[in-house]
């Protein structure tokens, strides 16, 4: 098995960096480069779906990538302890009916000794928005990395 790090026990400084890199994974969009993060046999809560292992979070991430174009993600630690990580986030989307969205939303995380995400549970709510509303414009740039987002 290869190690995905930062590894646990977290730190402040590794607890970030995992955070960040979750952000920029998502925000390929690409859900093969995604589910790599996840252990075989991860599980997830999503709001109300389940989805266990990496072929259901590949499906998964394809339908919700299909559905929400355009989609901007940021991610900022919330807490951490040992092999867990709570973070809140943000992100903006497109709608196949032209309607633009900000998701809010906290996850908690429980990683394996490999680095890799055992569990993962969102809780998510919609806020729908005008484009001119729009805050998050693709990837996090570089010199934003470690800033906290602002709620509204």
């Amino acid at each position: 098995m290869t190690d995905r790090p930062p590894l646990p026990p977290f730190t402040r400084e590794t607890a970030a960096r995992k955070v960040q890199a979750a952000e920029d994974a998502w925000n390929t969009r690409d859900p093969h480069k995604v589910a790599l993060a996840y252990s075989e046999d991860s599980v997830w809560r999503n709001r109300d779906t389940f989805v266990t292992g990496r072929d259901e979070i590949v499906a998964f991430l394809t339908a919700k990538w299909a559905r929400e174009q355009e989609y901007a993600l940021r991610k900022d630690l919330w807490a951490f302890d040992g092999n867990r990580i709570a973070v809140r986030f943000q992100y903006e989307s497109l709608d196949t009916d032209g309607q633009w969205w900000r998701s809010y939303g906290n996850e908690l995380w429980e990683f394996d000794e490999h680095g890799l995400m055992t569990r993962r549970e969102a809780s998510i709510n919609d806020a729908a928005i005008e484009e001119k509303e729009r805050r998050i414009f693709g990837p996090r740039p570089e010199a934003e990395h470690g800033r906290s987002f602002p709620l509204q």
